[in-house]
């Protein structure tokens, strides 16, 4: 069997004969849609919040589009993002269900009003796209390595869409499929695996590119062969304390190699 080290060398190469299949998450990787996400949870939270200090009479803490993003709903399902953020401060909100209207007090009307807020800004200001990622999936793609992307996110089609990018993939998991499939979101390795089963292939056949901590968890805890984080600084740190094989800035900075062992493709 292939090493890490053989796998990634220190001036970050990636040895393509140990690889069938590349799995991208979307926000924050494939495109620049991390910071719209962030942006709309903090609309809709601190919405929330304030209202609720104010019938409280109780301080406003307002929502950390950075800090409370990456800790609590960065990579979730957005329920469970929502859910994970409200327990953090101490409020239970009834759960409710998937079709709560965005102004419903429940965690499914919270977690589909900030959907509402992020498609909003999705149609003023179009999707922006992470060159190196695109540049790095060609080259891939150019050298048979399989592709899939797989996001917690309901409008993973419509953001590859909207950004053209959608024949750079073999195939999609997304948000739709975690509620169709009953699959578990990240940190569990569910969709990460159904879309290495897809692209007939296994865990130890592929690699996961993430920028989320429960990405990067979601990948050590399918086992899958590389680990690629996606970050710099203390996120980068996170990325690997959670199960990266190695943070990079951008994807730009890696290197592939083609390698004797590729596996045939089906």
């Amino acid at each position: 069997m292939t090493t890490r080290d053989e796998i990634i060398a220190p001036s970050e190469h990636i040895d393509l004969g140990a690889f069938r299949a590349f799995l991208f998450d979307l926000d924050g990787v494939v495109t620049k849609t991390a910071k719209v996400h962030a942006a709309a949870w903090k609309r809709m939270f601190d919405d929330f919040l304030s209202q609720r200090a104010k019938k409280s009479g109780t301080t406003f803490t307002p929502f950390d589009a950075v800090a409370d993003y990456q800790r609590y709903v960065d990579g979730e399902p957005r329920q469970d993002g929502a859910e994970n953020f409200l327990r953090a401060r101490g409020i239970a909100l009834p759960m409710g269900t998937s079709d709560d209207g965005p102004d419903v007090e429940t965690v499914n009307g919270l977690a589909n009003r900030k959907d509402t807020y992020f498609v909003e800004a999705l149609e003023r200001r179009g999707v922006d796209v992470i060159e190196g990622t695109v540049r790095f999936i060609k080259d891939a793609r150019a050298r048979g390595i399989h592709t899939a992307i797989v996001s917690s996110s309901r409008n993973c089609k419509m953001v590859v869409s909207k950004a053209g990018l959608a024949a750079l993939f073999d195939t999609r998991v997304d948000g739709v499929d975690i509620g169709t499939l009953h699959l578990k979101g990240k940190p569990a390795p569910d969709t990460y695996l159904e879309a290495a089963r897809r692209l007939h292939t296994t865990a130890d056949q592929s690699a996961v590119f993430e920028d989320a901590v429960a990405g990067v968890e979601a990948g050590r805890n399918g086992r899958f062969r590389l680990v690629v984080g996606i970050g710099e600084g203390e996120h980068a740190d996170a990325l690997l304390a959670h199960g990266a094989t190695l943070a990079v800035a951008d994807l730009s900075t890696v290197e592939l190699l083609d390698g004797p062992a590729r596996r045939p493709t089906p």
